[in-house]
Parts: structure tokens; C-alpha cells; sequence
């Protein structure tokens, strides 16, 4: 196997086309999204966007058990250990910033390509991988596939375009799922707009050989999306995704979580006594979470309820940086991931108690509007 972050392929189309493979390549680490991957895809992407002969574009991950399981946090704690170990505003945070301001400008690609790109969200896809797939043309999901954003438990919050695709949800809905980090199935994706298509994982191989075969006609974007679609509805089998857990209950988490703050909806989930297993997971995730989490996860949905989406990414961008340089961040990811004794000290003892100029800090931007590094973002964009 190539040890290339990224592998890339192009699959030869009838009428001289071709259709791009793109390989996240870092199966042992569930694909982690490391700036190398960032890098790497972002180039291709750019490359391929302007390649007339490029019909069609297809992101998958290697391995058999994710697509992406999430950013890698830790080259992110790691960084920031080397740059400064004390907790305030002189944190470093150079590697964040380029991490993020990379990552992000990677994720709006996605979301304004030119050309139907396709992703295929087998398995784990989780915070960093959900920013890859949510703005693919066409988002494949399976009957393994496992969507969840759990930044409330590493002291982060929902980041990747989240503060304004979790507000396309149906009320309520968005603000549940940051703040208890719930894990979907494939049918929960299709129902909450995450997703397309349900295809059945074994199908993969032969979908990618009747894509090669598809007509593209003369290669203009309208036949290049009519042509994958159709492709796409041959191998559709919806019948076949599991039960959903989140329509069923959807009246009852929109109770739960209301419009009155991140305080009152903490509290309701948590006094919740539905005896429902995937309610209980929920509950104990947001029970151990970061208090901080809870007040960004509400704060970026109201900052971004009517926003543009590069505006929503502008606005991570300076949050994310701050929870490095001065949140609870570095002590999720240690105790999580670093040190593994699953016992993190956050600054509070729980959301009751998180001071508003505490949460102001974090909203405080790094830079000013005319330094900021994506002020250019939405600005443009290339044609095919």
C-alpha cells in the first residue's frame, strides 16, 4: 500500500473523460484529516476543477472502517504543547490557525465544486470527516456508515460549516445533535439532509465501473451531473438502510431542547427519563462533556442562523483558534486521546456555571477583518 497521505486515481470515461479518485490514505488511524491530506486533496481538487477531461469526482477513505473518523487533534494538542503549555490568550496556536484556515478553505471547496463530486461516507464519519462529506454533490452513505459530531467531548464544538448546515435542520434538531455528539446511522443522514443516497457497501466496485461507463456527453457540468445521477439511481436500494433513530423521535428532542438557552436545554436532556438506548448515550456524553461546548454549540447557531456559509467558516476560524489558545481544547484531547484516562478538568464545573465574559473570550477574533485569513473566502470560484 502506498504510504502517500493521499493516493489519487482517474478512472477512464467513454468519450475521453475521466473521473477523479481521491483515496484518504491512513487507515490505522481511521483516516484522521492531517494538514498533509488537507494539502494534498485541496491541490487536486483545484487541478481537476479545471480539467475539462474530469467528468466526475469520487472521495472515499481506505480501509473498511472509516471514511474519515475526524481533524487530527492530536498533531493539533501536540502543537500546541510545543508552542506554549500555559493555559491564556499567549497560548500558541500557529499550527492551529494554518490547520484550520486549510481545512476549512477545503470544506468550502467541496460545498461550491464545479464538477458532481461524490462522496462515498462508508463507515466512521465523525467532526473533520463530516466537513468532507456535507458538501459533496452527491453524500453516499451505507449500512455501516456512523455520522456524529462529538466535539462536546474533547472541549471543541461542532466546527466544519456545522454552525450553519446543523441550522438547515428542522428546529431544534441541529442544537441536540452538538450538544450530545448523538451518532447517526445512514438513515438518520438521508432524513437530516447529510446524505443522498443509500448504497450498499458491496455495491462500490460495480458503481465505479458504471460510472466509467456513463455517457457524459460534450462534458458540461449539466451533462456531467445528469449523467452521475443517473448512474446513482441505478444503484439506490433505500429499501435497505437501517431503521432511523432520530425521525421517530424528533418531537421529543425538539421538546427537549426548545429556544431558551443552552443552559435550559442541558438541563431538560439531562433530567430526560426516556429509557431509550440511544437517548441514554446521548445523555451520559453531554453529562461528562465540556460545559463550554454547551454554550458555543447554542452561541454558533444563533451567530449563524441567517449567515452565508463563508461567513459561518470565517467565524470557526477565529473561534477554533481561541478554543486552542484558551478553551478547554487541549485538556479534551489529553485526557481523551493522550493520556486516556477519560478525566478531563474542565475550566467549569458545569454549564450553570460558565461566566458570559468567559464565552465572550472565546468570540474575540485573532485577527481584524482586513487580516483575516479566509477574508477572501466566497469570493469567486472557478468554472468548469
Amino acid at each position: 500500500m502506498s504510504d502517500l497521505a493521499v493516493c489519487f486515481d482517474e478512472l477512464p470515461t467513454r468519450g475521453g473523460g475521466r473521473v477523479g479518485v481521491a483515496r484518504l490514505n491512513a487507515p490505522k488511524a481511521l483516516n484522521a484529516l492531517s494538514l498533509e491530506m488537507i494539502q494534498r486533496l485541496e491541490a487536486k481538487l483545484e487541478t481537476w476543477a479545471v480539467d475539462r477531461s474530469v467528468v466526475a469526482v469520487w472521495l472515499e477513505g481506505s480501509g473498511d472502517k472509516a471514511f474519515c473518523a475526524g481533524g487530527d487533534v492530536v498533531s493539533l494538542y501536540r502543537s500546541l504543547m510545543d508552542e506554549g503549555d500555559v493555559r491564556g490568550p499567549d497560548r500558541g496556536g500557529l499550527f492551529a490557525e494554518t490547520y484550520f484556515t486549510a481545512e476549512y478553505r477545503l470544506d468550502h471547496r467541496i460545498h461550491t465544486y464545479p464538477k458532481p463530486l461524490m462522496v462515498w461516507g462508508d463507515g466512521i464519519v465523525m467532526g473533520g470527516g463530516l466537513g468532507l462529506l456535507a458538501g459533496g454533490f452527491q453524500r453516499l452513505a451505507t449500512e455501516i456508515t456512523r455520522i456524529a459530531m462529538p466535539e462536546i467531548t474533547i472541549g471543541l464544538y461542532p466546527d466544519i460549516g456545522a454552525s450553519w448546515f446543523l441550522n438547515r435542520m428542522p428546529p431544534g434538531i441541529g442544537a441536540y445533535l452538538g450538544l450530545t455528539g448523538a451518532q447517526l446511522n445512514a438513515r438518520d443522514a438521508l432524513d437530516l439532509g447529510l446524505a443522498d443516497r443509500f448504497i450498499p457497501r458491496d455495491r462500490r466496485d460495480d458503481l465505479l465501473g458504471a460510472l466509467a461507463e456513463a455517457d457524459y456527453g460534450d462534458h458540461a457540468p449539466a451533462d456531467c451531473r445528469l449523467a452521475v445521477e443517473g448512474v446513482l439511481d441505478r444503484f439506490e436500494a433505500r429499501d435497505q438502510a437501517p431503521e432511523g433513530q432520530v425521525w421517530p423521535l424528533r418531537d421529543h428532542l425538539q421538546s427537549l431542547v426548545g429556544e431558551t438557552g443552552a443552559a435550559d436545554a442541558t438541563a431538560r436532556i439531562l433530567a430526560d427519563a426516556n429509557d431509550d438506548p440511544w437517548l441514554a448515550a446521548n445523555r451520559g456524553r453531554l453529562a461528562s462533556g465540556c460545559p463550554m461546548t454547551a454554550h458555543l454549540v447554542w452561541r454558533m447557531l444563533e451567530r449563524h442562523r441567517h449567515s452565508s456559509l463563508a461567513d459561518a467558516f470565517r467565524d470557526e476560524l477565529g473561534l477554533s483558534v481561541q478554543c486552542c489558545r484558551q478553551g478547554d481544547f487541549p485538556e479534551g484531547v489529553r485526557a481523551l486521546l493522550i493520556d486516556k484516562d477519560k478525566q478531563p478538568k474542565w475550566s467549569h464545573a458545569d454549564v450553570d456555571s460558565v461566566p458570559e465574559a468567559d464565552i465572550q473570550a472565546l468570540f474575540i477574533s485573532p485577527w481584524s477583518k482586513e487580516e483575516h485569513p479566509l477574508r477572501d473566502l466566497g469570493m469567486g470560484h472557478r468554472v468548469a
